[in-house]
């Protein structure tokens, strides 16, 4: 289950994102302890955990359905089984949003960071081709919910091997990178690929290793 980042500043389902949180995380104490497979809510109890009435619950709870946050238990009733994506909401952390500024610094010591990844880490197999920016920095938006960095990686250059010592597997080198760029901010995300054109578009490299 991914972690999922609420910003302070947007609205969710027409609800502030701490009031949807709460809210949520009220319909989960409800199941608590029960075993998943048996886990259903009625549209009644989350008219009242969500404080709407019939008519704006109803239209409330049709859109977490079409959202993927609800599943409708079967025709005709009214009973619905929560998914992995219900509790990701109930689950999430609230933080303000990331400025614009902001991404670009952090976006800057990514670029520092894959330079002295790529120098400085003789015994990971895989060093950093390129390094791109994606996801909502693309976008025109003042405020960011996360910076999405896409890093393409390849197989070490011999000169810059150790010659001696224990080398780590790929899957541990990759481990080791995640982590690293995971460490400059909560809000990171990072996508390890073998080519830029696996990357979603639209995108922008920030740093290339030739």
């Amino acid at each position: 289950m991914r972690e999922r980042t609420l910003i302070t500043e947007r609205r969710y389902f027409g609800l502030g994102a701490i009031e949807f949180r709460a809210a949520s995380a009220r319909v989960l104490a409800r199941v608590a302890g029960l075993p998943r497979d048996r886990v259903r809510v009625s549209a009644r109890s989350l008219r009242q955990d969500f404080a709407m009435n019939t008519l704006v619950g109803g239209a409330f709870v049709d859109g977490l359905v079409a959202d993927g946050l609800l599943e409708v238990e079967s025709e005709g009733r009214h009973d619905y089984r929560l998914t992995d994506r219900f509790v990701e909401f109930a689950t999430a952390r609230v933080v303000d949003p990331l400025t614009r500024q902001r991404a670009r610094e952090l976006l800057a010591r990514a670029s520092r960071l894959a330079a002295r990844i790529n120098v400085e880490w003789p015994k990971n197999p895989l060093e950093i081709e390129a390094l791109a920016s994606c996801g909502s920095y693309m976008s025109r938006d003042a405020v960011l919910s996360e910076l999405s960095l896409g890093i393409v990686v390849r197989s070490r250059h011999v000169s810059r091997r150790a010659r001696w010592g224990r080398m780590m597997t790929n899957a541990e080198g990759a481990r080791e990178i995640r982590s690293a760029f995971r460490d400059l901010s909560s809000f990171v995300r990072v996508h390890l690929v073998n080519e830029l054109r696996q990357l979603r578009r639209p995108f922008a490299v920030a740093f290339e290793d030739k």
